[in-house]
């Protein structure tokens, strides 16, 4: 019997490898002579560039920028000098896991640091830039990106306006004669097809999750639409509103194409011709609900596994609302864990016990 494992992270506890090997062991604790091979699974958010750099045949590079409030971080990155592609996750400069929840701004957080890592990456001979665009503190239009790669926002005196969304009302005029960055391929990773204005846009739909209030909310709105206007874009575009805008950014600033995260995760890590071979497919992530269906991680796995009619079950941290969505899809069964906790071991033990129950012979 052939499985193959692609889980997600379970955000605050398991990283995508973590829990996939823990299904593994569960698996061969109960069936010792399957074959089990445990893919990573992200989606372009935190951990993409952990996940794909063992199939790139790349290098780490690390460098220090601007955080999301100004600090500076070491923010690292992927390299791989045979097709000169970077793989930059927005994360790693701008991402929410690098404040404390007391410190969450997005009226003031900036991406001026991912475009620093843009610029050293281009510095350092990439040709083309895989950006994965997701977990970002920012809510800027990805303004402070571009600003890094030599773009100006002036003022109606002719300054430079400040960084952050808090920034973008006040902007009556661009400059891009010094950007960067322009004749380069680059890919934006990601799921996400809100826009980047109106009710589901970016700052009604993500900026709560990143400490705005409603009426932050609305006033980030109309100057995310002051900023897309003025430079002559559409504000209501679909899937601009991504990391509070960088997708916009880079996608009408930049030439960007947008492509899913996961579909370019499985693509690097040969999942298809994988899955194609085995018996039994696992998939999973913390939380399987409606969402899940939406174009996530495991509901890419799902379609990639219907291709070549192989059965797939989920293993997930709890069952949200919804989630029956998942078996309509075509999910096999989909269990949550034994024990849902968020303390590293016990998750790891309670995948390993949830795959064993999930698998004891004589059920496969």
């Amino acid at each position: 019997m052939r499985f193959v494992i692609a889980m997600d992270s379970f955000k605050g506890s398991l990283t995508s490898l973590e829990a996939g090997n823990a299904v593994k062991n569960g698996i061969l604790s109960v069936c010792p002579t399957a074959e089990a091979t445990v893919l990573p699974l992200a989606d372009g958010g935190e951990g993409t560039i952990d996940a794909v750099l063992p199939f790139t045949g790349g290098v780490t590079r690390t460098v220090t920028v601007m955080g999301p409030l100004g600090s500076p971080v070491e923010a690292s990155y992927v390299f791989v000098p045979g097709s000169g592609t970077a793989y930059i996750e927005m994360a790693k400069a701008a991402g929410l896991t690098l404040l404390k929840e007391d410190e969450r701004d997005p009226l003031n957080a900036t991406t001026y640091g991912v475009g620093e890592i843009m610029k050293d990456a281009l510095e350092n001979g990439a040709k083309s830039l895989v950006v994965c665009i997701g977990g970002s503190a920012t809510n800027d239009g990805g303004a402070g990106m571009l600003q890094a790669l030599g773009a100006r926002f002036l003022d109606k005196v002719g300054n430079e306006t400040r960084r952050g969304c808090s920034g973008l009302k006040d902007i009556v005029s661009v400059d891009l004669a010094g950007l960067v960055c322009r004749d380069v391929k680059i890919t934006v990773a990601s799921d996400v097809t809100n826009p980047l204005c109106g009710p589901d846009g970016a700052s009604f739909v993500y900026a709560p999750q990143k400490g705005a209030s409603i009426k932050a909310c609305a006033e980030m709105d109309g100057w995310l639409k002051n900023f897309a206007e003025i430079a002559g874009f559409d504000p209501y575009e679909p899937g601009t509103g991504a990391a509070g805008g960088m997708s916009f950014a880079l996608k009408n600033f930049l030439g960007a194409t947008v492509e899913s995260g996961a579909d370019i995760v499985l693509r690097i890590t040969g999942a298809e011709e994988l899955i194609r071979n085995c018996d039994i497919v696992v998939t999973g992530e913390g939380r399987m609900d409606s969402q899940t269906v939406s174009g996530k991680g495991p509901y890419k796995v799902l379609k990639l596994a219907q291709k070549y009619n192989k059965p797939v079950y989920g293993i997930t941290g709890i069952l949200g609302d919804g989630y029956e969505e998942c078996l309509k899809a075509g999910f096999e069964r989909i269990v949550p864990l034994v024990v849902p906790t968020m303390v590293k071991e016990e998750a790891v033990k309670s995948c390993e016990e949830t795959a064993a129950l999930l698998f004891a012979q004589p059920k496969i």
